[in-house]
């Protein structure tokens, strides 16, 4: 296992209104956050914030390339992004869901004190398989065929690369001391972005190079 401190690109936020960030997910142009009562679009390049829709969102977010997923409590809404509106809802795994991922045609939901990652169905709900984690997890996000997630116990918090086979970890970013991590996507290149939890902020940080990259 290869261990290394996280490299922190850029922090946005505060923003006015949400006091907390939870998940967060990346459409090709801009970051969606969850905080709370709202799903906000936050534009990388200038900082800023250019548009809500008033929904639940008290956990992970996902975009399969034309809707976004949006956990709330014990359900996940489906969500056009152009009206706002949820044109569907599927039940949550239950157990503390947290981090949200669309890879493979498939939703996959964190659940945090239960330790686990589950594939599951984004028409049914049904699970299809379920990958265990050695800590808490809170958000999860998929690049090129590499699940990462997000951990975050006490005032330590770590992102991990896992082998989706068997749950070994495979690489270990450490976040400074006192900076938590809630949600978690890529940028499909080599950013993560890292929802900040009740900082309020989102935060990029580097991913690591691969040779074949």
């Amino acid at each position: 296992m290869k261990k290394s401190a996280a490299e922190i690109l850029r922090e946005y936020g505060p923003f006015p209104g949400a006091e907390q960030v939870h998940g967060v997910t990346f459409d090709g142009r801009h970051v969606w956050f969850a905080s709370g009562d709202r799903l906000n679009a936050l534009d990388p390049s200038s900082g800023q914030t250019v548009r809500s829709i008033d929904v639940a969102a008290h956990a992970g977010t996902a975009f399969d390339g034309k809707h976004l997923f949006q956990i709330a409590e014990d359900r996940i809404q489906k969500i056009d992004p152009k009206t706002g509106h949820v044109v569907a809802t599927i039940p949550t795994p239950g157990g503390g869901d947290s981090g949200l991922a669309w890879a493979e045609g498939t939703l996959w939901v964190g659940q945090y004190r239960d330790r686990k990652i589950h594939q599951i169905d984004p028409e049914t709900g049904a699970i299809l398989r379920t990958i265990e984690s050695s800590r808490f997890v809170t958000g999860v996000t998929w690049v090129d065929g590499e699940l990462w997630h997000a951990t975050w116990e006490g005032d330590e918090s770590e992102i991990r690369q896992i082998d989706h086979e068997t749950g070994e970890v495979l690489e270990v970013l450490a976040m400074p001391a006192g900076v938590s991590v809630s949600g978690l996507e890529s940028d499909g290149g080599d950013q993560l972005f890292c929802g900040g939890g009740s900082s309020g902020k989102v935060r990029a940080i580097r991913r690591p190079r691969r040779e074949s990259r």
